[in-house]
Formats: C-alpha cells, sequence, structure tokens
C-alpha cells in the first residue's frame, strides 16, 4: 500500500475466470465496510481494509478530508459519486441536466483522483431502483469513460439494487465500460452466487451492501409493520449469508462492503446499523472481526436469548391497553459474564418511510410509566394514545458492547 502522496495503481486480473484485485501490484480482497461518518478508527481496529461511501461531499466532511483519514489508518476506499435518480425526479432524456451532470462529476474526479486512499469511483447508488428509463446505464458509461480518460489508476463501479436478467442485459448493452460490476442484496443475497450464473454475468463483482434481512422481507404484524430481528438473530444471518454468498464464490466475487459501519435511521434507529446510537457495538460487529481475522473477539458482545411481552413475542401481534400494567421480560446472556445493565424505550412506529436508504426521521419517543425494572424485567404502562409503538431493550456489557431488541405493539 503506498505511503507517499501519490496514487496507487489498481488493477484487475483474470485468471481462466477467475478475478483478483491488485494495488500496487499486491493482491487485495475486500474486507469492507459501508462508512458514510465516523467509525474509521473502528474498522481499522478489527482489521478490516477498506470502506465506501455514497457520495464525495457527504456534508459533514469534504471527500479529501475522508480519503486523509482513511490513508492515517491504512484503509483503501471505494469513493460513492452522487448520481441524480429518476425516482427523485430526475430526467435522463434531458441531455444538458445529464451533460451538467457529468461535468460536475468530472470536477469531483479530478479533485481527489491522486489521493493514495483512493480505490475505486461508484458510480451512483441503485440507480436502477424504481428506473424506467435505460439511458441512465448511457450516462454512467459515459461517467466511467470520463473517468478512465482522466484517471488511469482507478476503476470503475456501478451498484445495483438487487440483480435480475433485465438489469444484467441492460448493462451488458450500455454500460460496458465500468470495470466490475456492484450488487446490494440483504435476506435473498445466499441466492446472489446463482443468480450471477444464471443471469450470465461473467466479469468480476462486489457485493456493496449486504446485511440485516431487509424490512421488506420479514414477517409484518397484522397492522401491517414489519418485525425485525433482534441482534443475536442478525449476527448469526450475517454469519451464514458471508460464508454462503461472498466467501463461496472464490472466482468473479472480489469482496465485500457490510451495511452498515455506523448507524442509521431505517425504518427503527436499529435495524442496519452494526451499531447502536450511543456507539455500542453490536454483535454483528464480532462476525465481522471473526469473519476479517479468523478469530473472535476478546470481549464478546451479550447475546439475546427471549424478549416478551405477557410472555407474547413480536411475531404474536401484541396488542395493549392504556393504564394497564404489563410485564416485559429480556433474557440476555454474556460469554465473559460481565455485569449487564438494562435499558427501556418505547417509540412510535415510523411514518417517515423511504426507500433505497434516503433519509429518515428518528421516531418520537413516547413518554411511559416504569412500575418496577430490575435484571431485564420491565413492569410498566403505556399512556391512553392509541396508535402503533415498539417497546426497546437494550443489554449492555459494561465494555461499549450492546445487544437489543424490539416488539411492535398497537394500542387500541
Amino acid at each position: 500500500m503506498s505511503t507517499d502522496n501519490i496514487p496507487v495503481k489498481v488493477e484487475l486480473k483474470n485468471s481462466d475466470g477467475k478475478f483478483q484485485l491488485y494495488v500496487n501490484q499486491q493482491p487485495f480482497y475486500i474486507k469492507g465496510a459501508g462508512l458514510e461518518f465516523g467509525e474509521i478508527s473502528s474498522l481499522a481496529k478489527h482489521k478490516g481494509n477498506s470502506f465506501r461511501t455514497w457520495r464525495t461531499e457527504n456534508g459533514k466532511q469534504t471527500g479529501k478530508e475522508v480519503l486523509d483519514e482513511a490513508h492515517k489508518y491504512g484503509l483503501m476506499v471505494t469513493m460513492g459519486i452522487e448520481v441524480a435518480r429518476e425516482r427523485h425526479g430526475f430526467d435522463y432524456n434531458d441531455d444538458i441536466a445529464v451533460k451538467e451532470q457529468l461535468e460536475r462529476i468530472k470536477k469531483e474526479v479530478i479533485a481527489l483522483k491522486a489521493h493514495p486512499a483512493l480505490m475505486i469511483w461508484a458510480i451512483g447508488n441503485e440507480l436502477n431502483l424504481r428506473a424506467k428509463n435505460p439511458k441512465v446505464w448511457d450516462a454512467v458509461n459515459d461517467i466511467s469513460k470520463m473517468i478512465h480518460e482522466v484517471d488511469t489508476n482507478h476503476l470503475t463501479t456501478t451498484t445495483l439494487a438487487g440483480i435480475s436478467q433485465k438489469e444484467i442485459d441492460l448493462i451488458k448493452e450500455r454500460c460496458t465500460d465500468i470495470d466490475v460490476l456492484s450488487v446490494q442484496m440483504y435476506g435473498k443475497i445466499i441466492e446472489l452466487p446463482k443468480m450471477i450464473k444464471d443471469y450470465g454475468w461473467e466479469g468480476p463483482y462486489i457485493v456493496t451492501e449486504w446485511g440485516a434481512t431487509g424490512h421488506w422481507e420479514v414477517p409484518k404484524t397484522s397492522w401491517n409493520v414489519p418485525i425485525e430481528e433482534n441482534s443475536t438473530i442478525k449476527a448469526s444471518n450475517y454469519l451464514k449469508r458471508y460464508q454462503v454468498a461472498i466467501e463461496a464464490d472464490t472466482a468473479k466475487c472480489i469482496g465485500s462492503y457490510v451495511f452498515l459501519w455506523g448507524q442509521k435511521q431505517e425504518r427503527t434507529p436499529t435495524w442496519y446499523g452494526v451499531f447502536l446510537e450511543d456507539g455500542s457495538e453490536t454483535e454483528s460487529v464480532d462476525v465481522m472481526h471473526y469473519i476479517w481475522n479468523g478469530t473472535w473477539p476478546e470481549n464478546r458482545t451479550p447475546q439475546i436469548q427471549s424478549f416478551t411481552i405477557n410472555q407474547k413475542t413480536a411475531y404474536e401481534n401484541v396488542v395493549l391497553k392504556a393504564n394497564i400494567a404489563y410485564l416485559a421480560s429480556l433474557k440476555a446472556t454474556d460469554f465473559e459474564n460481565d455485569q449487564l445493565n438494562y435499558r427501556w424505550e418505547i417509540l412510535q412506529e415510523s411514518t417517515d418511510l423511504k426507500d433505497g436508504g434516503d433519509f429518515e426521521n428518528r421516531p418520537k419517543a413516547v413518554e411511559f410509566t416504569v412500575i418496577s425494572a430490575k435484571e431485564g424485567e420491565l413492569k410498566f404502562k403505556i399512556p391512553a394514545k392509541k396508535g402503533a409503538y415498539r417497546l426497546f431493550g437494550y443489554v449492555d456489557d459494561g465494555h461499549e458492547h450492546a445487544a437489543t431488541a424490539n416488539i411492535p405493539f398497537k394500542v387500541n
């Protein structure tokens, strides 16, 4: 890896259908995470070697500042480039707007292309999501050509939300300039190696988002809200999905970026981040440490055994009445038998629902009456206002690790 303030040379080599990424002539397998803000030092601590962003300017740091911090910790970056989406109203038949976008992107590329932490340019994010105009892929191809003209050291990719025969055909027809395909899948990722083969993608690919089961893939309550898996079930799925869908394809897959090395609100504040809002690591961080190192962390995160309200799980359509006492029970264990601390929160069910990872506002916290709270048991009453809510339980071990679960409930 380069230590001088000069760009690295990034290449792909194909040996009888087996692809290998090289950085300065050294083999490089991406052990990465999606990382918009912060947590860069944490990724390095757990021995990840790369992260991806979604845009060159994230609103908190410049692209150069992000790359500088990556370089400080010896990490390589797949730098996202903001490309307008049809689902947000952009018209790819508008030649002037498309040209203006290309010129804007060219400036961004020229500004960052010499940075030694830069590895790959990711042109747009999930541009296929609810898109109908195939000209978007012409625009991506033109952006890739422009990048290759002004930057001869780095590769280009574009990320797909899921994968289908139609999209593979469009990419192969209209987007031949990109060096590597990127795919983003969640619960269905275990089908990805078969899909890659069945749809005839013969080039290399990166899994640029994968992780928790998507909110569109899980069972729902009778009032139609998705049921989130607890942090222990998530962690188990992370390991299985990595082994079955990413690690298993040694020919075409050149690595992956787990989603998300941080915290974000999407349906809930706990669904997709492998960290909680207070910075605590969840069990999925333990799993990524194991994947990247072959050993588990010295101190591991508590595990959830069960979570119920009046002995009902999240899958049993919990309906509560105001001003009646209920008992929530959160059972957890800890590998090192650390003392466990419990915390509780009730949030309104989110109504600010977006797609494609677009920004959502955190639901409002709700005041409730705590009758008693001791060692994972909460006796509580809820307010009289009817509606949909979630009870969140958090359990930490005093070492900045925490497990979490939530139960959606309805007040009639």
